[in-house]
């Protein structure tokens, strides 16, 4: 497969965040090296996105405190983004509206044509939107060849960069090929781009449980979506699968990361963070990252807290 012709991916995580643990940011590295070794997809993009405070957890601090948090966590890498939108929200959004709402928005910011699962898009373009005043945001006259799928990349990488971690409205770009005269629409190669949901099998086996989940936002979320599932210690994620109709329904569209490394995901767990830090456990450290551990002390978060 060349480049252009695998599936071009961001990973979108939902969660409480709360905190955001080392074993989050591992997810999405894991993620990122598995979906690469399957050599059908190169993962340009991650998007942490924390719940809204509505979401009602007996113990969720302000998502105030939760999005400063993730984004100390993802400081240092330089693919992984912080977005407020759930957050900015008027209540609580489901995971499903979560997804469609960043598909809508990588449409627009890129004007690129997104798959589904099940039906991928034949002709996506990353171009410059029809009877839309041009801003040439992107422009280098010293390069004279037809843009390639890395400089998309790139450019969708930047646009990621841009549009996570500041309050909606977002800033809409257009993309401009550097040989086309402004306001022509250009045709670029070809590429596939979708966005998979990133969970642990801990979401995949709640998906089991009656009543849960709305029955149609399943359908949208692994039927035309996908997802990327990272096991949790000991997990089956096959018996999980054989245990729903509609994951049995969609089993090719549910990616299990398997890798040859002995990954201690218990590592991942909010709640295991916060009683340490509840017990003055020095193990937190092996939870949280540093920048995170110094903003709750100094915010005395969770110390007191029961949940």
């Amino acid at each position: 497969m060349t480049e252009t012709t695998k599936t071009h991916v961001i990973l979108l995580s939902c969660g409480s965040f709360n905190p955001i643990t080392k074993g989050h940011i591992q997810m999405f590295e894991r993620a990122r090296d598995y979906l690469h070794k399957t050599g059908r997809f190169i993962v340009i993009g991650g998007i942490v996105s924390p719940v809204h405070d509505s979401y009602g957890k007996q113990g969720l601090v302000s998502s105030r405190h939760r999005l400063t948090m993730c984004q100390l966590a993802v400081q240092s890498s330089d693919w992984i983004r912080v977005d407020p939108w759930e957050c900015y929200q008027d209540t609580w959004q489901t995971t499903c509206s979560v997804l469609e709402h960043h598909r809508d928005l990588m449409k627009r910011v890129t004007g690129c044509i997104l798959s589904n699962v099940n039906t991928p898009s034949m002709t996506p373009v990353i171009g410059q939107p029809q009877n839309e005043s041009p801003q040439p945001i992107y422009q280098n006259s010293n390069v004279s060849n037809k843009p390639t799928a890395a400089k998309i990349l790139g450019k969708v990488g930047e646009s990621l960069s841009r549009i996570c971690c500041v309050r909606p409205p977002m800033e809409r770009f257009t993309f401009v090929d550097e040989n086309a005269n402004l306001g022509t629409v250009m045709r670029y190669e070809e590429i596939e781009l979708r966005i998979l949901l990133l969970c642990g099998s801990d979401l995949l086996e709640s998906f089991c449980i009656p009543g849960l989940w709305n029955e149609s936002d399943m359908e949208v979320i692994v039927g035309d979506f996908g997802i990327v599932v990272v096991p949790r210690d000991g997990t089956d994620t096959e018996r999980i699968m054989n245990h729903s109709s509609i994951l049995r329904k969609y089993k090719n569209n549910i990616l299990v990361v398997k890798d040859d490394v002995n990954h201690p995901m218990s590592v991942v767990s909010s709640t295991k963070s916060r009683l340490a830090l509840q017990h003055g456990d020095g193990h937190v450290v092996d939870y949280l990252s540093q920048p995170v551990i110094d903003y709750i002390l100094k915010s005395q978060l969770y110390i007191n807290a029961s949940g």
